[in-house]
């Protein structure tokens, strides 16, 4: 993005030129109608942080319509200057409908607004809307608003700010409870896990399979946007936004159990992934989207650090993992998160995205972060099924698969898996930690592996805005 700026009336005016240029030079390439999408900014700045992301939002929206109706995209351009972002499409496809599709989109959420999506017919000529667009300010019809000058530059500014950080909020609310379901959906389907339920068999449980997970995760989908919506409430310290997130938590176990039928499946999920989109939702920004996911965990350590250690220490032990820091001082998930889930963010995430560079597939490059996961972090379900021998055998085990480096076959993951089963061992927290690290990679997708441009130009935009 260029740097943001005050622009003057004649830069204004060579822009609009150098856009018409750029129109009628597609027009004469292809012969078919062009899209002119920028943003309506009113006042001096022309582009800011969170007009960039709402713009690189409607050109993705530009593209995926396109896909939707099956039109052909003949050539695509972008570029952002200090006098706005400008996106240019020459699509083969009927001039009325991509206006329709344009105006559809427009109007699809109030930030579409800012949206100016000018559809260029064949012909030269600019199609209309068809209905006059409401005032930024006091909804009644712009143009009348605009002669007039019923509003101060300042009130539009500020009507305009407000549109962005709203709709970028939405958009991103929605994007996080989106990836935090994917994430639990996409760890379950991995095949094979060592021990775990998978598309392949039960692994060491009895009481749950596939379907199961699927129930929980579709239950839990409130939740996350619940988490997400109080860490946005900002007026509380970590310690405190811990303190409200934990009836929520509560809530979302008891959901949890009601559609499995009373059977645990995600109360580790719970625990981890409601902490971390609670600080996803404190450290978002319009200007910057989600945080690094070094920055989320951080908070997710300063909110609970405190609080889990001091609960450890005076606990009545009753549950398997107090029981199990008493007997062996093993912390389990609550001394992951209150370290900063160190083994996510040093081991999980870069192994994960490391091998989806190198080209697996993301069933095999997940399998693959699992065995990481297993062979180096302190597991209290397996800790619980199989005693430190049983902890010992796993990491043993798995750390084999991937000596210096290796990448095992799926059917070598699927023998251990057998082994696991033979002995009992489920490494459930490991299970939860790999789901952490899909949810991450879904927030913070690797550029060169998940972003792939489809035929003609492309210059200066990205797919995929990080809301």
């Amino acid at each position: 993005m260029q740097q943001q700026k005050d622009i003057t009336l004649p830069e204004i005016l060579l822009a609009r030129e150098e856009r018409v240029e750029i129109q009628t030079a597609l027009l004469q390439s292809f012969g078919a109608p062009v899209v002119c999408f920028t943003m309506n900014m009113a006042g001096p700045v022309k582009l800011t942080p969170a007009s960039h992301r709402a713009f690189l939002w409607g050109m993705d929206q530009l593209r995926l319509g396109f896909a939707q109706n099956r039109f052909a995209v003949l050539q695509e351009h972008a570029r952002s200057l200090p006098t706005g972002d400008e996106g240019y499409f020459a699509v083969n496809a009927s001039a009325q409908r991509i206006k329709a599709l344009c105006v559809q989109i427009e109007q699809s959420l109030p930030m579409g607004r800012l949206f100016d999506m000018d559809v260029i017919g064949p012909d030269g000529r600019k199609l209309e809307r068809g209905q006059e667009r409401a005032c930024l300010v006091c909804g009644e019809p712009g143009r009348a608003c605009a002669s007039r000058r019923l509003h101060t530059v300042l009130q539009l500014q500020t009507a305009t700010a407000e549109l962005l950080t709203s709709g970028l909020f939405d958009l991103a609310r929605r994007r996080l409870t989106a990836a935090a379901t994917r994430a639990l959906l996409e760890e379950v389907a991995v095949t094979p896990k060592p021990g775990l339920v998978d598309r392949a068999n039960n692994g060491a449980h009895r009481d749950m399979d596939l379907s199961s997970f699927q129930a929980s995760a579709a239950a839990l989908g409130p939740y996350w946007e619940r988490c997400f919506l109080a860490g946005r409430a900002g007026d509380k310290t970590p310690s405190a936004l811990f303190a409200a997130l934990r009836p929520l938590g509560m809530q979302a176990e008891r959901d949890m159990l009601a559609a499995t039928g009373g059977v645990n499946t995600h109360k580790g999920a719970i625990f981890t992934l409601g902490i971390l989109c609670a600080a996803c939702g404190s450290l978002w920004r319009a200007d910057e989207g989600f945080p690094a996911p070094e920055a989320a965990l951080e908070l997710a350590a300063a909110m609970t650090r405190e609080t889990l250690l001091a609960e450890l220490e005076t606990a009545a032990w009753h549950t398997a993992g107090e029981s199990l820091y008493r007997r062996y001082g093993a912390r389990g998930i609550r001394g992951q998160v209150a370290d900063g889930l160190p083994a996510v963010r040093e081991l999980a995430l870069p192994v994960l995205q490391g091998l989806l560079a190198r080209g697996y597939d993301r069933n095999h490059a997940a399998a693959v972060t699992l065995l990481h996961l297993i062979a180096a972090v302190e597991d209290t379900n397996l800790l619980h099924r199989g005693g430190p021998d049983g902890v010992a055998w796993a990491r043993q085990a798995a750390a084999a698969l991937i000596r210096e480096g290796r990448v095992p076959e799926l059917a070598e993951i699927a023998a251990l898996d057998g082994q696991f089963i033979a002995r009992n061992l489920s490494p459930g927290g490991c299970a939860d930690l790999l789901a952490v690290t899909l949810f991450f990679d879904h927030l913070h997708p690797n550029t060169k592996t998940h972003i792939k441009t489809t035929g003609g130009n492309h210059n200066g935009s990205e797919a995929n805005p990080q809301i």
